[in-house]
């Protein structure tokens, strides 16, 4: 079926969502009333294919068709470029969180501290990902796969910059895979579709099944978690969206047999510990000191039949630690709610959240479109659709509605802009002077291609290069700017103006820049 091309993508807590068209560019979109999506940026820049924007601060990551393998990173509020980063081979797929920022290579991976842009480890060597396929926690835990034939994954610690566990999830490859909010679960799809599981973060054990269906084959487009994790959404290509409802007892079951498993492990350190201890005495002594220094915990791993309560333990762990017992317990045929779609066979995103204090279901489809579904969390069934908005529309030159000069007069000047191509829009920011958002580059790459990073001798680096953009300071009217007052930029305050720009761009709520927030203070400085 044909399509318009459209790419929609939620941020981080579904409070906004991305539109992108390759043909005209991006426009963003707060979700903050089931009856009013109101459109909050949009900008022509034409052949976008990635963008990520980093909850409800301005920062706005995105990669273009020309330069595929380039990192660009965006103060969209400011219409101001922070820097970009070049690697070595195109970017699959970019993931966010307030600490860290993960490039998703075909055969590596990039880790940057968010904050600074500083690389601080590179995952290489990766069983080939084409799809870019990875998932990012909010508390940093990164997921990838590690077969090009199982489904097997690899969680990493992205804060301490070292593996956690291997999961081998599924049988066939891997579609799709997402964190839960608080980062405790991990839910998995393979390329058949049929089955879609959970796992405990901190010791990979299933804790639950949900099968989708086994009549046919399909595509799973996207898992993901509801805001407070207690629902999993599921959308493929088929009409219809599974939302399937977690089970708080299993959760709980697999953290407390993470715990029972530590103190067996700890309960047999001890004990082979007091057993090299008695090794020293004689055969009648050994038996004495086997018993007197033995720890009263070692009973966890007893089998005797008269252990009583430690044989309850022993049993309980052994029954946590094998998910193949209680699988079918676990394993749910029908969903706790449905949606239906009304253009199946199309490419489907789905968020479950919170709208005006009403847990809704949010699902965004390629054809432009965003649905809206009441959702109700006790008895589930069918969700009634709501409202519908349509997210299309031709752009015109930047538009950003926050803004004090009127939507006409910003429309009335785009007219008279050139249709260069490579022309770059400026904005006029509550009556400062226009900024040229165009690239300046504070390095001597004249002689170089910013998207293949070479070293000395000649050979292909892997390494990324981040490169600072915009070295001339704009005119800045806040009331700190205001304060602070306007300085000459230089070669040696570059770092520390693209972190301020960073940090400026992150906060949420963002800084105010506005100079009709201290009319006598901007006037006067402006006079």
């Amino acid at each position: 079926m044909a399509t318009s091309g459209y790419k929609l993508n939620f941020n981080q807590d579904f409070t906004s969502i991305s539109v992108l068209d390759g043909k005209d560019g991006f426009r963003i979109f707060s979700i903050n009333n089931s009856d009013k999506v109101e459109e909050i940026y949009a900008r022509e820049s034409p052949h976008i294919i990635l963008i990520e924007r980093l909850f409800n601060s301005s920062l706005v990551v995105k990669v273009t068709a020309e330069k595929p393998n380039c990192l660009q990173m965006l103060h969209f509020k400011k219409n101001q470029n922070i820097c970009h980063c070049a690697y070595g081979s195109n970017i699959l797929s970019i993931r966010m969180n307030r600490t860290r920022l993960i490039v998703c290579l075909a055969d590596s991976i990039h880790i940057h501290d968010i904050r600074d842009m500083k690389m601080l480890h590179q995952i290489e060597n990766i069983a080939p990902n084409e799809l870019g396929l990875c998932t990012l926690s909010l508390n940093s835990h990164l997921a990838y796969p590690i077969s090009s034939t199982s489904g097997e994954l690899r969680i990493f610690n992205a804060t301490k910059l070292k593996p956690s566990i291997t999961i081998k999830a599924h049988e066939s490859r891997l579609s799709a895979l997402n964190f839960s909010p608080s980062g405790q679960l991990l839910a998995t799809a393979s390329e058949r579709g049929t089955v879609i599981r959970v796992f405990c973060v901190k010791n990979g054990q299933r804790v639950q099944e949900f099968r989708r269906g086994t009549m046919r084959c399909v595509r799973i487009a996207s898992l993901v978690f509801s805001i407070h994790g207690y629902f999993l959404g599921a959308t493929s290509n088929t009409e219809t969206v599974h939302i399937f409802k977690i089970d708080e007892k299993a959760v709980i079951m697999a953290l407390e047999a993470e715990a029972l498993q530590a103190a067996k492990i700890a309960a047999a350190k001890q004990l082979e510990k007091a057993e090299k201890h008695s090794s020293h005495c004689t055969d009648d002594a050994k038996s004495e000191t086997a018993v007197e220094t033995a720890p009263t915990d070692t009973t966890v791993i007893s089998t005797s039949p008269s252990s009583g309560w430690s044989d309850y333990l022993s049993k309980t762990v052994s029954s946590y630690l094998l998910p193949t017992q209680v699988s079918d317990v676990l394993a749910q045929d029908r969903a706790f709610a449905t949606v239906v779609l009304a253009q199946p066979g199309m490419r489907h995103i789905c968020g479950i959240t919170y709208v005006q204090k009403e847990l809704k279901v949010l699902i965004a489809s390629e054809e432009g479109f965003l649905y809206i579904h009441d959702f109700n969390k006790e008895r589930g069934g069918v969700c009634k659709l709501q409202a519908v908005h349509d997210l299309r529309g031709a752009l015109d030159g930047v538009v950003e509605l926050n803004l004090h000069d009127s939507l006409n007069k910003m429309s009335t000047d785009s007219l008279d802009k050139e249709t260069s191509p490579r022309h770059v829009p400026t904005i006029n920011v509550a009556g400062s002077a226009p900024v040229d958002s165009s690239l300046q580059i504070t390095a001597t790459t004249s002689s170089t291609n910013l998207c293949s990073a070479t070293d000395g001798k000649g050979k292909k680096s892997t390494a990324p290069r981040c490169i600072m953009e915009n070295p001339e300071q704009v005119a800045d009217n806040s009331y700190a700017g205001i304060l602070k007052g306007q300085r000459e930029a230089n070669t040696l305050t570059a770092d520390s103006d693209k972190f301020r720009k960073l940090c400026d761009a992150i906060d949420t709520p963002t800084k105010l820049y506005d100079e009709c927030q201290f009319p006598p203070m901007a006037i006067a400085a402006r006079d």
